[in-house]
C-alpha cells in the first residue's frame, strides 16, 4: 500500500459512521474510505448522472460530456494530485464521484427553477441535497436510512469549497444529526476534490464548447491562458490538423493547471508547518489552491466561459425551457399528488415545510429524459429549442 503523507485522512483514524455496523469485515478487506467509495458508485444517485445535465441539456449527442462522465474525469484529476501530494486516494476519489449527486436535471437551471418554488420553504442548493440525498434519501440497507458514510466522506462533501457560514437547511439537517465542523475548513483531500471539478470543467467544457459550435478557436485565443497553451502546443505540432491541436491543447492546460496546483499546495503546507491531518483543518485557510498567477488567469478563463459558452443565447433558451419543466412539474404535484408515482405521492408529508420539500425530493431526483417524459404526462406537450 502507498505510503501516506503525515497530513494525510487515514481512513484507521476516522471518526466513524453515524450508525455503527457490525461484522463489517466480513465484506471484504477494505478500509472505511474505500467503502464509501464503493457505495457511491452503486447508489442510484451516482447512476443518474449518466442522463443529467453538464452543458447541455438532455443532449441527443454521444460525444458531449454528463455529469457522470465529468464526475469521472474529476475523480481523474483528484486521484492523481492526491498521489503525487501522499494524500488518501480513496477518500479523494468518493468526494470527486459524489460531489454533484445532488444536482436537479438540466444542472443550474433546475437547480434555480427548485429554489424559487422552494423560496418560502427553506430554498434549495444542490450540495446540501447532496448531503441530504446520501444520508437520507437513499435506502439501500434494511438497518438505516442513507449510505452511513463516514464523517470525513460527509463533511469533506459539505465544505469542500471552504467553511459554511450559513447552511442551508438540508445541510443544517446533516450537520445536526453528525456535526460537522462546517465553521472550519476540511480535510486535504477535500480540498483538492474542489479544485479537480474546477480544472475539469474548466478545460473540458472547451472540448463540448466547441464541438457544439458555440465556441470558436478564434475566440479562445482571447483568453491569455489560452493563446499561450496554443502557441505552446503548435510549435510541438506545426503540421497537425487544427481539431486535433484543440484537443492536445485541453490535456496540456490540464497539466499546467495540475502542475501549478501541486507546486502552490506544497508551498503553502510547508509555510504553515503542517504535520498532521488536524493541523490542515486548523489552519484557517485553504492549503491547496493555485498560485496568484494560476488564480487570476483561471478566472479570466471563467468569465471567458461564462459569456460566451454558459450564457451564449442558444443555452439561455434551453435554460428557460428547462426551468418552466421543473417549475410546471412542481405545479402540478403541489396541485395533485397522485401523478406521483407510488412511494412519492402516498406518503406525501400534509404539513409545509416538509411537503414541499418532498415534492423537490422527487424531482431534484430525476434525469432530463425523465423530468421531459413526466412534464408531457403531467403537465402536457412542450417543444424543445435547439440545444436540448
Amino acid at each position: 500500500m502507498r505510503g501516506l503523507a503525515p497530513y494525510a485522512s487515514d481512513p484507521a483514524e476516522s471518526r466513524g459512521r453515524l450508525h455503527e455496523e457490525q461484522n463489517s469485515t466480513a465484506r471484504g478487506p477494505r478500509d472505511a474510505f474505500q467503502r464509501d467509495r464503493d457505495r457511491i458508485i452503486h447508489s442510484i444517485s451516482f447512476r443518474r448522472l449518466r442522463h443529467k445535465t453538464q452543458v447541455f441539456m438532455a443532449p441527443d449527442g454521444d460525444h458531449f460530456r454528463v455529469r457522470l462522465t465529468h464526475s469521472l474525469e474529476v475523480a481523474q484529476i483528484g486521484r492523481t494530485v492526491a498521489r503525487t501530494l501522499g494524500l488518501n486516494e480513496d477518500l479523494t476519489e468518493a468526494l470527486c464521484l459524489a460531489h454533484d449527486i445532488g444536482h436537479p436535471p438540466f444542472g443550474h437551471a433546475g437547480e434555480d427553477a427548485l429554489k424559487a418554488a422552494l423560496a418560502g420553504q427553506g430554498g434549495f442548493d444542490h450540495n446540501g441535497h447532496t448531503l441530504r440525498a446520501l444520508t437520507t434519501i437513499e435506502r439501500p440497507y434494511p438497518g438505516w436510512d442513507g449510505l452511513n458514510l463516514s464523517w470525513e466522506t460527509l463533511e469533506g462533501l459539505a465544505k469542500h469549497n471552504g467553511p459554511v457560514r450559513h447552511p442551508g437547511w438540508a445541510l443544517a439537517a446533516a450537520d445536526a444529526a453528525f456535526p460537522l465542523e462546517l465553521d472550519r475548513h476540511s480535510s486535504l483531500e477535500a480540498q483538492v476534490a474542489a479544485i479537480a471539478d474546477d480544472i475539469a470543467y474548466d478545460n473540458h467544457d472547451i472540448d463540448d464548447g466547441l464541438r457544439a459550435g458555440l465556441l470558436t478557436l478564434d475566440q479562445l485565443l482571447e483568453v491569455p491562458l489560452v493563446a499561450r497553451g496554443w502557441d505552446a502546443v503548435r510549435s510541438r505540432f506545426p503540421d497537425a490538423d487544427a481539431k486535433r491541436l484543440m484537443r492536445e491543447l485541453v490535456r496540456a492546460q490540464i497539466g499546467v493547471m495540475v502542475n501549478d496546483l501541486l507546486e502552490e499546495t506544497r508551498r503553502r503546507l510547508a509555510e504553515a508547518g503542517v504535520e498532521r491531518a488536524g493541523d490542515v483543518r486548523a489552519a484557517g485557510r485553504a492549503l491547496a489552491g493555485f498560485s496568484d498567477a494560476m488564480r487570476d488567469a483561471e478566472r479570466a478563463l471563467k468569465r471567458f466561459m461564462y459569456a460566451n459558452l454558459y450564457h451564449h443565447p442558444r443555452q439561455l433558451a434551453a435554460a428557460e425551457t428547462a426551468q418552466g419543466i421543473v417549475a410546471g412539474l412542481f405545479a402540478a404535484y403541489s396541485t395533485d399528488p397522485a401523478l406521483m408515482p407510488e412511494g412519492w405521492g402516498d406518503c406525501l408529508p400534509a404539513d409545509e415545510p416538509w411537503r414541499s420539500r418532498h415534492i423537490a425530493d422527487f424531482i431534484a431526483g430525476m434525469t432530463d429524459r425523465y423530468a421531459i417524459t413526466r412534464y408531457r404526462e403531467a403537465v402536457g406537450p412542450i417543444d424543445l429549442p435547439e440545444g436540448f
